[in-house]
């Protein structure tokens, strides 16, 4: 959230600044009516979102959730019925059933998206806010926050639904499918998760909390007005908090003073990073579309289906928009990511000034649908569990599942690593030259 001001002030009436967190650009900070949203004048970034009661809120939901997340992880997802005999399973028992099969990567990736990552999500969440519902200050709040931010865009509860539906519909064709309590508070947290993260408005925690003035004086907002960018007025922002901090020798590379996270001036070694990932993504993207995802056997035999294979099952049974989804997810958006990556680094390693707000937006679009490739790893996960009916049919997860579950956290990976605000550093250098 990159939607607070310097703390360093210097006489004079003090002014609000915002340094947007994807063009870098320094505007002064504006009242934003309770729902309303404050965006970015050049690139249309969404910079502050006003969340009315936002600490009480956000408590329930998140108080809300937790109890939901034991209901869920302690009672069966769905159960699979063939001749008598009921196979159910919850998460965590998928997960384990992965890992006896040897798929101990698929088993981790799992584990850390759908339960490790929400579960310290709604922790962090509770730590701060219980105390300030108190009226006190949280110990180790910059330590908590940074977790909590850490944690945030790794937690894919909402593509663990869709995936669970994926499956039920194939599950459909092979047994009677008997839905558990833990598909429903599933659904239900999926649900008041969005709310509790719409909810937290991390501005308001932090000045509650107080400890730094998010200030500047007339002269610093006006060397700001006339830079532009806080790169070029000497100020740097925090990626985590938004914290604008003036920039010297000493602390380019040094903690911020709020939240303690790192502070650069730019994404260390960005492009290089970007490309990294993105040449390995590119390497396991043809094993994860071309071994199979998965194994079955049964009494006619054993067939191994691939990521298509599987789209085209779903096209054939009647599943139309499933497939539809299933295709999209799998199959367009993580080639689709790659190549839109690739455009974005080139062109910004090319120094272009051309689209920069349309290039802007694609790595906004990126960053948005990257998570929902998941979608195949979660539909394999819940097969895997309950197809295992020993001598009439068992699924087992095919080594494409591997490359692919690679292929999509290199890709979060490369988005993460990619620093937007690259983007527009051509355009000010292009300005400079021309004027």
């Amino acid at each position: 959230m990159s939607t607070t001001t310097t703390n360093g002030v210097s006489g004079g009436e003090p002014i609000s600044l915002v340094a947007c967190h994807e063009c870098d650009l320094v505007q002064r900070d504006s009242a934003v009516p309770h729902g309303g949203t404050l965006r970015c004048c050049r690139c249309n970034a969404e910079l502050y979102r006003a969340h009315p009661d936002s600490t009480d809120r956000a408590l329930a939901y998140t108080l809300t959730c937790i109890v939901l997340f034991f209901i869920s992880n302690l009672y069966p997802i769905v159960g699979l019925a063939v001749n008598g005999d009921l196979v159910e399973t919850t998460l965590l028992g998928a997960v384990r059933v992965l890992y006896k099969d040897g798929m101990w990567p698929l088993a981790g990736l799992v584990l850390a998206t759908t339960f490790l990552m929400p579960l310290l999500q709604m922790i962090a969440m509770t730590y701060l806010l219980i105390p300030l519902w108190l009226k006190r200050r949280p110990y180790h709040a910059d330590l908590v926050f940074r977790l909590m931010h850490l944690a945030q865009p790794w937690g894919m509860t909402e593509v663990l639904i869709l995936g669970m539906l994926v499956a039920l519909v194939k599950l459909a064709h092979i047994a009677s499918v008997v839905p558990g309590v833990a598909l429903w508070s599933f659904g239900a947290l999926m649900l008041l998760l969005a709310a509790a993260a719409s909810a937290f408005d991390s501005r308001a925690l932090w000045q509650r909390m107080g400890g730094f003035a998010d200030l500047a004086s007339k002269s610093e907002a006006a060397a700001a007005a006339a830079a532009h960018t806080a790169l070029r007025c000497g100020l740097l922002s925090c990626h985590s908090c938004g914290l604008l901090v003036k920039s010297t020798a000493h602390v380019e590379g040094a903690a911020c003073p709020r939240c303690g996270a790192h502070l650069h001036a730019r994404k260390p070694e960005s492009i290089a990073r970007t490309w990294a990932y993105l040449i390995a993504a590119i390497v396991l993207y043809i094993p994860a579309n071309a071994l199979p995802v998965m194994n079955t056997s049964s009494l006619f035999g054993s067939e191994k289906d691939t990521i298509l294979s599987g789209v085209v099952y779903l096209w054939t049974s009647g599943s139309w928009p499933l497939a539809v989804v299933v295709f999209i997810a799998s199959i367009a958006v993580p080639m689709l990511k790659i190549l839109a990556l690739m455009y974005l680094v080139i062109s910004t390693q090319r120094r272009s000034v051309v689209l920069v707000q349309q290039r802007t937006r694609i790595y906004r679009l990126v960053e948005l649908v990257g998570r929902w490739s998941m979608l195949d790893i979660y539909v394999i996960t819940i097969l895997v569990a309950l197809v295992q009916f020993n001598a009439l049919a068992t699924i087992q997860a095919g080594p494409a599942a591997i490359a692919f579950g690679s292929v999509v956290v290199l890709t979060m990976f490369a988005a993460m690593s990619f620093d937007p605000r690259l983007i527009w550093d051509a355009t000010e250098d292009h300005h400079v030259q021309t004027s």
